[in-house]
């Protein structure tokens, strides 16, 4: 007989970030209006009543695991190009998070919120989905995870950064086992570490740093989508550690991954408490 003991890889919870940004003028008309000033002028109270009527509630007075139904506003603070280029993230003025365990109630809102916005804003939407974890055994839970940084209020940990990514087509070539093995550091024959991989080069987030990853439904993604969404939250005096890690992985000699990594624009946004002051 044979056991019958498949752990689960089902769709956990359904998460999309908005990126708002006005169309560009076009050529000879005057300058289109900043995207804050646009959601005011066009979206009103609308926004927030959408929210409510959909039962989401505010990340930013958020204190632990994610709320079931949560809503969050990001304003920017900047951006910076990638090798894949994303003008609609690079440029966004804002960004709104959605995410629930229901996939109708995240489709909803993306639909819905497009015709107070339109046709000033138009609403970029990266989403994905989460999993169970792939790659993490009881030791490597406790290393990475067991002790991980919850998100705190938006008071505490006010800054947001949202990373898109998409491996390569040699990453996806690899079978599963080979893809595991650069997520742990590596040894030559007498033992010596010759490099971190992921695990130990993003170390140092792993107390101060909120993350969280979508990942596209399917794997890989389609051309000209995303494999991963991944964002972090941290406070201020820990945003040094979010580009200290960054750049830690980033260095394939420390984490040969990033070897079959494409990044998209990395965004810095602030946490706000309302819809209001996003569009202050």
């Amino acid at each position: 007989m044979r056991a019958n003991d498949v752990h689960p890889n089902a769709i956990l919870r359904h998460g999309a970030y908005l990126c708002l940004n006005p169309p560009p003028s076009a050529p000879g008309a005057p300058p289109a209006p900043t995207a804050p000033a646009a959601m005011r002028a066009v979206a009103g109270a609308a926004v927030p009543a959408l929210a409510e009527r959909l039962g989401l509630r505010n990340e930013f007075e958020a204190d632990g695991e994610d709320p079931p139904d949560a809503i969050a506003f990001l304003r920017r603070v900047g951006a910076a190009p990638a090798a894949v280029a994303d003008d609609r993230l690079l440029g966004a003025a804002a960004v709104v998070h959605v995410a629930s365990a229901r996939a109708d109630l995240v489709a909803a809102f993306c639909a819905e919120i497009a015709g107070p916005l339109a046709p000033a804003v138009t609403p970029h939407v990266l989403g994905g989905v989460v999993r169970p974890m792939l790659f993490t055994g009881n030791s490597m839970h406790n290393f990475a995870y067991a002790h991980r940084m919850l998100q705190q209020p938006g008071t505490a940990a006010p800054n947001a950064f949202l990373v898109p990514m998409i491996k390569t087509a040699a990453w996806w070539q690899k079978d599963w086992m080979e893809r595991h093995t650069y997520f742990l550091p590596r040894y030559d024959g007498s033992g010596r570490r010759v490099a971190e991989g992921h695990a130990l080069a993003a170390a140092a987030g792993v107390a101060c740093l909120m993350r969280r990853t979508y990942k596209h439904p399917a794997e890989p993604a389609p051309p000209g989508e995303y494999d991963f969404i991944t964002y972090f939250e941290c406070a201020d005096a820990d945003v040094p550690t979010f580009h200290q890690v960054c750049a830690a992985l980033r260095d394939v000699a420390r984490n040969p991954e990033w070897a079959f990594v494409r990044e998209g624009p990395t965004w810095h946004g602030r946490r706000v408490a309302t819809w209001e002051e996003l569009c202050a």
